[in-house]
């Protein structure tokens, strides 16, 4: 059997490209190999639950899902921190970063099996064939088609693809064939599991002023994360009704050992999330966990991602960088716009070599940025200011440049990118060096912050770039000037940022470049936190 597309793999990265080369080639043959039986179980299946702007908008608008997601999901009410406070046995005095409404472009909580289900039987629905309980056993690479044995239930399956693509996870076929793995300097272990019921954690806390501070109650619905030196834990719910918990923390502060098992995981939030611990506890001795997993080293890079010899990656069998912040669906996004670029235009006759070279370029410029936010910064994540201050910057940076390049659909046009290279490249120097300055600062800061509530988009210019993601079409001359506007308040607020650090850290000043006194005001009040007296000695 002749294919156009063959792809390894029918997770959330294999059927959603599936999905989006059927809509945007109708005529072309995809078939789609998932190794695990359907249907799903729902709730306990996979995590990477929480989506952000770019990885929404692609399930919304791109593959057609709003209704399925707008039914059957949860729309997220942002995401929401708790830093530490004494022994962090009472939620209320912890110091609170988060949406006080639903943010103004959506994203969503995703049941991943249920998501899944329903990609695999709409898949087939428009004519996608899609095996169920396949194994690829073989693949042979060819000129002009790759030869792929595959056991079904049916018996083993002989099929010729032009293209190969692997969408097979972190197991790999292709990444790990040839070798391309490239370890990165981002160490961190996670574990994570599943209670069949909705833990609310708006119960967590007695205190009216506390509850009053989110009407309704809904900070449930939020991505919510209990914060501390090094770590962080966090608990999503889910439409199903289940609620995910995690723990993600550096290998060097919080090693894989003590995370490995679930009562291992429960020792350690009995030490470092003591409220966390009796709810996981209690749903332990109930019989309420649903499942259990660990893993240790989870970021990996990747030589390469796209080859001209028409075979391809994309979600975590090319990179992964950190479930932080939830770029996981933004990745699979991103990539599989690539992808689906690449195919319909070779299918159409072009040639596409220069093409896919510099998507390749670009994909793996996009994870070098992305991995700066976590390399090294996981020691930040016990300091409510520095990482408020870090939350704010990061959120910013993605809103103003590179969500906004996506929801203007301008990945995909080379000719564009070309025209905002060193736009881009000046770009992600700030991005790194703000990284640097953040790192440097709480290094320095021992400070004590005082309780409270605050918001990053009660930062004017903040809420703005996050609200005219969802605007209109801009054409290229106006989406260069937006950028560059962007751009420019990006540096007026890195050095607003500087000025908060260098209040207190003088030498944190050489860390941004630039003069501060020639940079126009931006106003950071919302975001900058009572410091406390230090104790007396």
């Amino acid at each position: 059997m002749d294919l156009d597309v063959f792809i390894a793999g029918g997770g959330l990265a294999g059927l959603t490209l599936a999905r989006q080369l059927r809509r945007a080639e109708p005529a072309l043959r995809i078939l789609v190999a998932e190794k695990r039986t359907h249907p799903a179980p729902e709730a306990a299946f996979k995590v990477g639950e929480s989506s952000v702007e770019i990885g929404a908008n692609y399930f919304q608008k791109v593959l057609g899902l709003e209704p399925h997601l707008r039914t059957r999901h949860l729309e997220k009410f942002g995401l929401r921190f708790f830093f530490p406070d004494g022994d962090n046995r009472d939620l209320g005095t912890r110091f609170e970063l988060g949406a006080q409404q639903f943010p103004p472009v959506p994203s969503f909580q995703l049941d991943r099996g249920r998501l899944e289900n329903y990609l695999l039987e709409s898949d087939r629905e428009i004519g996608i064939e899609v095996l169920d309980a396949a194994v690829v056993r073989d693949l042979e690479f060819g000129d002009p088609h790759h030869r792929v044995e595959v056991d079904t239930g049916q018996g083993r399956r002989t099929v010729t693809a032009r293209w190969f693509v692997d969408a097979s996870g972190r197991g790999s076929l292709i990444r790990r064939r040839l070798g391309l793995t490239r370890d990165v300097a981002h160490l961190a272990n996670a574990c994570w599991w599943r209670v069949n019921r909705s833990v609310r954690i708006d119960d967590w806390v007695a205190d009216a002023e506390w509850k009053a501070r989110v009407p309704g109650g809904q900070r449930w619905l939020s991505t919510n994360h209990l914060m501390g030196r090094g770590y962080w834990v966090w608990l999503i719910p889910l439409g199903s009704g289940t609620t995910s918990f995690g723990i993600v923390g550096d290998a060097t502060l919080h090693p894989y050992q003590r995370l490995n098992r679930l009562d291992r995981a429960i020792e350690w939030l009995r030490q470092f999330e003591p409220q966390c611990a009796h709810v996981a506890a209690a749903d332990r001795d109930a019989g309420n966990i649903q499942d259990f997993l660990a893993l240790r080293h989870y970021a990996h890079g990747c030589a390469r991602v796209y080859s001209r010899d028409r075979w391809l990656l994309t979600g975590e069998a090319g990179v992964f960088t950190d479930p932080f912040y939830s770029p996981g669906s933004d990745f699979i996004a991103m990539g599989n716009g690539y992808i689906t670029d690449l195919i319909v235009r070779d299918r159409a006759g072009e040639d596409i070599s220069a093409r896919l070279e510099q998507f390749n370029v670009d994909y793996l410029r996009l994870f070098d940025a992305y991995l700066r936010l976590y390399t090294g910064q996981y020691p930040l994540m016990g300091n409510a200011q520095v990482m408020t201050a870090k939350t704010a910057w990061d959120n910013g940076a993605y809103w103003a440049i590179t969500a906004l390049l996506y929801f203007q659909r301008r990945l995909t046009r080379p000719e564009f990118m070309t025209t905002i290279d060193p736009l881009m490249k000046r770009f992600f120097i700030l991005h790194a060096r703000m990284q640097g300055l953040l790192r440097a600062w709480d290094e320095c800061d021992s400070s004590q912050y005082g309780h409270g509530f605050t918001n990053v988009l009660a930062v004017a210019p903040l809420r703005q770039l996050q609200a005219e993601l969802g605007g209109p079409h801009l054409n290229d001359d106006a989406l260069r000037a937006t950028l560059e506007s962007n751009f420019a308040l990006l540096e007026r607020f890195a050095h607003a940022l500087q000025r908060l650090a260098t209040d207190t850290h003088p030498a944190l000043g050489r860390l941004v470049p630039g003069a501060m006194d020639d940079v126009e005001p931006f106003d950071i009040s919302a975001i900058t936190l009572e410091r406390l007296p230090a104790p007396m000695r």
